[in-house]
């Protein structure tokens, strides 16, 4: 039992790979849509490459979504309206109107007759205003000619839109009809009366008018034809268009509603879990060979395999609710993300796989792979400054007029022309566009849950105006100066390599920002003759110097620095030896000296960039002790220092090769030279 414990610790990190490879598997699979799959691929305008193909059985043709929409357009457009008319209100107006004539006409000096003849005028004009109604004012816009329903309780009457009143025609129709101008005493106050009580009868009924509209539209036939099992359907080398195109369409959608029955539900995710295992094999497999320092550390493979399943759902859920907008996920985020945490060659990479998966799920497979992949490529090429807004902006605009002109092509070519093009899909592309910009928030967010530091916020923090570097620079300038000369020396190392110049270079920087703790106690900061070191003794001295490791880990702890950088600061020295101290301490006891007192506490560096930082730290240091350097000095100085390293186990665990080694040290050599402006002694 001891035993099996024991290998399962030392194991741990495979055993874990391999349970984060397996619920990865089982969640894209899960993910993926429980329907048939259509086995045949087939383009508008191209010949059918397959064999003659029957109806296996029996199935409806589909109408396309243009002519349902039409159909829908057409139904909508003749529809008709409804208004409802309102007898009650017909009937207080009447009431109103000619209980106020009679109380007029009662005061009035007029002959019987001529009372008689205005109650008649009023009798008319009230009944034509009413006959139809008098409509109240809409925004509703329709034609005077077309055609209308009144509902008048449980009737309803076609008329034309223009028998109804409208409120602009009452005067017109009132001052027309009650008399010759000028009016009488009697017919003005009339007038007046019919001015403030008549009041519109009719209105539009919107909600009985939507109701009719839907049961119009809801006896649409979606189908427009029959097919029946083993019926021809397309011989092989026919052009897929008109009528074989509806037919090949209908059975595909028929293919992909199916829900997996029981007998080969089992086959199908069985088939499934295959492709989409070897998919994330290919992808460990890559990081293997190619990335081991990634592979070896769980915690980054945890990211891209979270970020693949993250893409997976997202796209998921779009067809899910509707297939139409996938073109608006941004999925080129996925190796956007990868490049600033990692690589442009496993961002590709990654996002490769990922949209092979995809076209599973998606419809129109190989215009959405094609289409994917071409916008990856472009992404890795264009983006380069993710910090750099401008560059994002710019990068993001490339990346949509990729879009634009891609599907471009594939419409033209199924369609035969640019009449039919879908300009919604230009607008997707152009959403697609601005969802990517939000990839630096994006950026941010994985590196607090994840602990990650990506190259663009490496160059932020190598930024000399950031608050720890003006510290620096101000409490400890000498330092400051020897950190920028390390800097600009691990950097032309790392490119000469192929390490990670952006890292080494902000390791570099902070590396020795413990010092700003007692500055004066290091010789870059002492602009006098005066050494506090002369009044303490060489163990002090060396405590102090070697302090400067543990302050600098605490100091960039306390503000915020990523573990990345704060390795720099631990490792920058290893285990050696503070060694002017050490035989300064030598020489008072003469003998032998417990060196512990002496060494730095470690670790060794573990990475090539670690290892850089040391050399070029020990180097950039050891230089400023020649009081008048000779290009054969600085020759020997590199060689003497990085031996020396090299002898006592610094670069141990840090997967450097000799070949990197001698590398570096020509590097060195040549920048040393540089900066003290030295040439090679020629003979006469």
């Amino acid at each position: 039992m001891k035993k099996i414990i024991n290998k399962l610790l030392v194991n741990h990190s495979l055993i874990y790979k391999l349970f984060l490879y397996i619920v990865t598997v089982v969640l894209v699979v899960y993910l993926f849509p429980k329907g048939g799959q259509f086995k045949y691929e087939f383009q508008k305008g191209k010949p059918w490459q397959y064999e003659n193909y029957y109806a296996p059985f029996d199935f409806a043709i589909k109408k396309s979504k243009e002519e349902i929409d039409k159909e829908k357009a057409q139904i909508k457009k003749t529809s008709k309206q409804f208004y409802a008319y309102n007898e009650e209100i017909v009937s207080n107006v009447k009431k109103t109107i000619f209980t106020s004539v009679n109380s007029v006409l009662a005061n009035s000096k007029l002959s019987e007759v001529d009372k008689n003849n205005l109650i008649q005028k009023v009798q008319s004009i009230v009944n034509k205003i009413y006959e139809y109604g008098y409509l109240e004012d809409t925004n509703n816009i329709i034609d005077e000619n077309l055609d209308i329903a009144l509902r008048k309780g449980n009737t309803i009457q076609n008329i034309k839109f223009n028998k109804l009143f409208k409120s602009s025609q009452i005067s017109g129709f009132l001052n027309s009809k009650i008399g010759i101008q000028p009016y009488t005493e009697e017919e003005n106050e009339i007038l007046n009366i019919l001015y403030q009580e008549l009041k519109p009868n009719v209105i539009f009924d919107e909600s009985f008018t939507n109701k009719m509209l839907q049961d119009n539209l809801s006896k649409i036939s979606y189908t427009k034809g029959l097919v029946s099992e083993k019926e021809r359907i397309i011989f092989k080398g026919d052009i897929v268009e008109g009528e074989k195109l509806a037919i090949l369409n209908s059975i595909k959608s028929e293919f992909e509603s199916q829900v997996w029955s029981k007998s080969n539900y089992n086959w199908i995710v069985f088939g499934y879990t295959i492709l989409v295992a070897l998919a994330f094999l290919m992808l460990l497999l890559f990081l293997k060979k190619y990335r081991v320092e990634i592979f070896d550390n769980n915690n980054k493979v945890t990211f891209i395999f979270f970020n693949i399943i993250l893409i997976v759902l997202l796209i998921t859920l779009i067809v899910k609710y509707d297939a139409k907008y996938i073109y608006v996920a941004p999925i080129v985020i996925l190796p956007l993300v990868l490049k600033a945490f990692f690589d442009a060659r496993l961002g590709l990479f990654s996002h490769v796989l990922t949209v092979l998966l995809l076209g599973f799920i998606v419809p129109n497979s190989f215009e959405f792979i094609f289409l994917q992949i071409i916008a990856g490529i472009v992404t890795i090429l264009t983006i380069s400054e993710l910090h750099k807004r401008a560059n994002l902006f710019i990068s993001v605009l490339q990346i949509t007029f990729v879009y634009f002109v891609a599907y471009f092509a594939f419409s033209i070519i199924q369609e035969g022309n640019a009449q039919n093009l879908n300009w919604e899909k230009f607008i997707y592309f152009a959403l697609n566009g601005g969802a990517t910009l939000f990839v630096l928030p994006l950026i941010y967010i994985f590196e607090k849950m994840f602990g990650l530091v990506s190259d663009e916020s490496l160059k932020e923090l190598s930024d000399t105006n950031s608050k720890l570097l003006r510290q620096l620079a101000e409490k400890a300038p000498g330092t400051f100066q020897h950190s920028l000369q390390v800097a600009n020396l691990a950097e032309a190392s790392a490119n000469e390599i192929n390490a990670n110049s952006v890292l080494v270079r902000t390791g570099a920087l902070y590396h020795d920002i413990g010092k700003m703790d007692n500055p004066m106690y290091f010789t870059e900061n002492q602009s006098t003759n005066v050494n506090p070191h002369n009044e303490l003794t060489p163990k002090d001295s060396a405590h102090i110097i070697i302090n400067h490791v543990i302050k600098g880990v605490e100091l960039a702890k306390k503000n915020h620095i990523p573990d990345r950088i704060i390795d720099f600061i631990r490792t920058h020295h290893g285990t050696s030896l503070v060694y002017y101290f050490y035989k300064k301490e030598e020489e008072l006891n003469g003998g032998e000296v417990d060196s512990t007192y002496f060494q730095y506490p470690g670790p060794i560096p573990f990475s090539k960039e670690t290892a850089i930082l040391m050399m070029c730290d020990a180097v950039e240091a050891a230089s400023r002790s020649l009081k008048e350097p000779t290009a054969q000095m600085l020759d020997n100085l590199v060689e003497k220092i990085v031996s020396k390293q090299l002898e006592d186990g610094q670069f141990m665990n840090a997967d450097i090769t000799f070949k990197e080694l001698q590398t570096i040290k020509k590097v060195l050599k040549k920048k040393l030279k540089n900066i003290y402006h030295l040439r090679i002694d020629y003979p006469e």
